[in-house]
């Protein structure tokens, strides 16, 4: 078998019934209600009803992209998949990953998303922040973009605009207060960017703004007891793997208000050995990103009963 790592999706890739297609496999049913026990709802419900409305919902985005996450990842293990190499996980993904490697239990890291999500939505208030995704740009125009932006703004205005999603080679997202972004959008236009995107999102994720929500974390990943990983994990804010409980803490407590490195990931998870990696969870967005950032590697996603099969075809070959 070819040697694999996982990657897990983080917001954007959730949707009504995302869960539908494993039907009543065990391992799907016992981390819903392992979940849901924890949050004190039926998040069973919430995927497979919706409305797409409250799953756009921030503090509902990101308990059930974890959810939806664990829940391939169990199955794949119950239905015989080995452990990969390592695993990663693009920002909100990075808990699913640690789930999966054992450091948190899901039952400790649904209530933690949710904290997280709250604490970021209350750190800018909505309207006041935004994020755009720049195309066509290398990642140090976009930078230089950005500081451009940011300069026509007088010092102490509160105008900020940052580069914080580096998602493939000519993919990076921007994110600050509403105005500098506006204004970095239309410079990078100017500059060559392809498009310049703004994103459906309600607040500016992984941006120095998201500093109150990052304290806030600090505070309460203190209280919740990390182990060491039983798989590497391959962290977005440094791309480096942690075995140190306060380590990973303080990871993650930066990761809130910095910068998502995904194209250093990848190419870390190749550095490290892997042939191919494989999205774990609902949609397809980390598999497009995989193969415009190495071509070479063998790439799948694992969502459905279908794309496990192929997976392990893929694997095995």
């Amino acid at each position: 078998m070819k040697a694999f790592a996982f990657v897990f999706p983080g917001q954007g890739s959730q949707s009504v019934g995302m869960l539908d297609a494993w039907g009543d496999h065990p391992a799907v049913r016992a981390t819903l209600q392992e979940a849901s026990d924890a949050l004190g709802e039926d998040i069973g419900r919430l995927i497979h009803e919706g409305p797409k409305e409250a799953l756009a919902l921030t503090t509902n985005t990101q308990p059930v992209m974890l959810v939806a996450g664990v829940a391939a990842w169990r199955v794949w293990k119950a239905e015989g998949g080995p452990d990969p190499i390592a695993v990663a996980g693009h920002s909100l993904g990075e808990y699913t990953a640690l789930v999966a490697a054992g450091a948190l239990t899901l039952a400790q890291a649904a209530p933690l998303v949710r904290f997280r999500a709250q604490a970021m939505q209350q750190a800018v208030p909505v309207g006041a922040g935004a994020m755009a995704a720049i195309l066509g740009l290398e990642a140090e125009a976009v930078r230089a973009g950005c500081a451009e932006a940011q300069a026509q703004f007088a010092p102490g205005s509160g105008e900020v605009v940052e580069a914080v999603n580096f998602n493939d080679p000519v993919q990076t997202v921007i994110a600050g207060s509403k105005a500098a972004v506006d204004k970095a959008c239309e410079l990078l236009k100017a500059r060559g960017a392809k498009r310049a995107l703004p994103l459906p999102v309600s607040a500016p994720f992984h941006s120095s703004l998201m500093q109150p929500a990052a304290e806030a974390l600090r505070q309460r990943l203190a209280t919740v007891p990390l182990q060491a990983p039983t798989i590497p994990v391959v962290n977005n804010i440094d791309v480096a793997v942690q075995s140190d409980p306060q380590r990973i803490r303080d990871a993650l407590v930066r990761q809130a208000a910095g910068p998502v490195r995904w194209v250093e990931v990848v190419q870390a998870l190749r550095a490290r050995g892997a042939q191919a990696i494989i999205e774990c969870g609902p949609g397809k967005v980390l598999l497009g990103l995989t193969r415009r950032i190495d071509p070479q590697v063998a790439a799948a996603a694992l969502f459905d009963p279908a794309s496990l099969g192929e997976v392990k075809t893929l694997l095995a070959a």
